[in-house]
């Protein structure tokens, strides 16, 4: 036993830090993976990069981060806890301080892929600092909200924080904060330690060759995803060959795995029935939260608003998130799990639905109510499915805990980037047929649309004194507003189409536990044995 673990019984001064540091954690985690996402565009001039070029930065984020945690769950059960925090949090802040020297997109890619590694761990640090000084009767009811809420503040913060920090030094101005961030989590992880579980040797050389196959079709998949609605999926040969090579390296870890009498990955129980519904569930909440990150956020990006104009919207989700975690701490109880993730699906429906209005002149004050359901609804649902899935893992032991890990990881940041980029790719389909619909009912010898040009390049008219210059600059100005009104209308599509897919699940949901119910009443109740 460590000496310096804390008792088993902490007083709340010192519990008080110790979930102060999972919140510190969760949100150092978070910031790493959103800030660069969340300001893609000024990020172009800095680096000198195209916006398909700025994109790699998400994906080099994204290859390694998917997957590393799925290893770490063994290197920290073989070579103990303290070992793994420490050397975690400070790889973490070598990384961090990296981000100083980068000078190009070159070396921002480097850094980014690296900053992936090292926020693996992070998540799984602020877990265990949230859990550590609660009763095991408070873990899953009380921990586990509060770590998913403290997670899920991360992408809002970072819009909120971001305009300031770039008006310190653009890349730098952002990075210098989180490396403050790193910092402070470095000096909490040496100050406050975890108590050390039993090690156990639990790591076979297997399990490093299935890992890397794992790694390497996770990675190439979620670049693919990441990459493929900015250089379109059809467009680039070279994303169809990474795609081959992900699925063909999953396909080796899968062969290996099944080989195995002890196997990294119990292939079998993962594509179980139980398994398989659960992993369809995150997958499929996990794109609908979408409406938040690649909708709504992005439908005033499309419509000009920066960060800043988006300020008080991205309170509003933040205050909403913590509201709802609150919430299911306070009213959800065993047996209640169901019914959260059904409110959480129908607040999702209605956001989506009142989202769907939108116009051009839409801006964030008509969208605070929708935008603090969703927000609402990404905390209700994920608790009850999460303490689902590790009941499963453990009523077949403790090492399914790392199956389950998989499943996970694999729908909510795998996930994550597959609902932006398909979401993302709705828009882009149905903005390209609402222009080319709204150009076959534009004819030159309409009076209105002659009216229209008339109106439009007649602004020109003090400067420009040639009728055909005028001309011109009037069907581009036309142009554009045909454009922003194809746009409004993709994004009022994807919302629509978000809504119905919720009413689906919700639906779904609602039909499967009446079968369940139905089954479970007409099945005979087991007789006790006869002595």
């Amino acid at each position: 036993m460590d000496p310096q673990a804390p008792p088993a019984s902490m007083p709340w001064p010192r519990a008080a830090l110790y979930m102060l540091a999972s919140l510190l954690l969760s949100l150092t985690q978070g910031l790493g993976m959103n800030l660069a996402a969340a300001n893609l565009p000024q990020l172009q001039g800095p680096l000198g990069a195209t916006t398909n070029e700025v994109t790699w930065l998400i994906a080099a984020y994204m290859a390694p981060n998917v997957s590393l945690s799925l290893i770490l769950v063994k290197v920290r059960a073989q070579y103990g806890l303290r070992h793994f925090a420490e050397l975690s949090i400070l790889l973490f802040v070598l990384v961090m301080l990296l981000h100083i020297f980068v000078r190009d997109l070159q070396s921002a890619l480097i850094v980014r892929f690296f900053s992936g590694i090292a926020a693996s761990p992070i998540s799984t640090l602020a877990f265990l600092y949230m859990l550590e000084p609660l009763p095991p009767a408070k873990k899953l009811s009380v921990g586990q909200p509060l770590v998913l809420t403290n997670i899920a503040l991360g992408a809002p913060l970072a819009r909120l924080i971001s305009p300031d920090l770039l008006m310190m030094g653009d890349w730098h101005g952002l990075y210098l904060f989180e490396i403050a961030l790193a910092m402070m989590a470095f000096a909490a992880v040496y100050l406050l330690p975890l108590t050390p579980p039993p090690r156990a040797k639990v790591i076979h050389w297997l399990d490093f060759v299935s890992y890397l196959f794992i790694a390497v079709g996770f990675g190439l998949i979620a670049m693919v995803f990441a990459l493929g609605r900015v250089y379109w999926w059809f467009e680039a040969p070279w994303l169809g060959v990474m795609l081959a090579i992900g699925l063909a390296s999953l396909t080796c870890a899968i062969l290996i795995e099944l080989n195995r009498e002890n196997p990294f990955l119990d292939v079998r129980w993962l594509t179980s029935k139980e398994i398989l519904h659960l992993a369809g569930t995150l997958l499929v909440f996990r794109l609908l939260m979408s409406e938040q990150t690649a909708g709504a956020f992005a439908f005033f990006q499309a419509l000009g608003l920066q960060n800043d104009q988006m300020a008080v919207l991205s309170l509003v989700v933040i205050g909403a998130s913590i509201v709802g975690g609150l919430s299911y701490i306070l009213f959800v109880r065993p047996g209640r799990e169901n019914a959260a993730q059904m409110v959480a699906l129908g607040l999702l429906l209605v956001g989506a639905l009142m989202d769907s209005n939108a116009t051009n002149l839409t801006r964030p004050e008509q969208m605070y109510v929708s935008q603090a359901l969703i927000a609402v609804a990404g905390v209700l649902f994920l608790p009850p499915a999460m303490a689902t899935g590790m009941a499963l893992a453990l009523k077949r032991g403790p090492t399914f805990i790392l199956n389950f890990i998989v499943i996970f990881l694999t729908t909510q940041s795998l996930g994550g980037v597959i609902g932006s980029a398909l979401v993302g790719t709705f828009i882009t389909w149905r903005t390209r047929f609402h222009l080319q619909d709204m150009a076959d009912h534009l004819a030159w010898t309409d009076p209105l649309v002659t009216q229209r040009l008339a109106q439009l390049a007649g602004s020109y008219g003090r400067v420009l004194t040639d009728r055909s210059l005028l001309n011109a600059e009037g069907v581009a100005l036309l142009g554009q507003q045909v454009t922003r009104e194809a746009t409004v209308l993709a994004y009022n599509d994807a919302f629509l189409a978000i809504a119905l897919l919720a009413a689906f699940a919700l639906a779904a949901m609602i039909l499967h536990l009446a079968i369940r119910s139905i089954r479970k009443s007409i099945s005979p109740e087991p007789q006790p044995a006869v002595s």
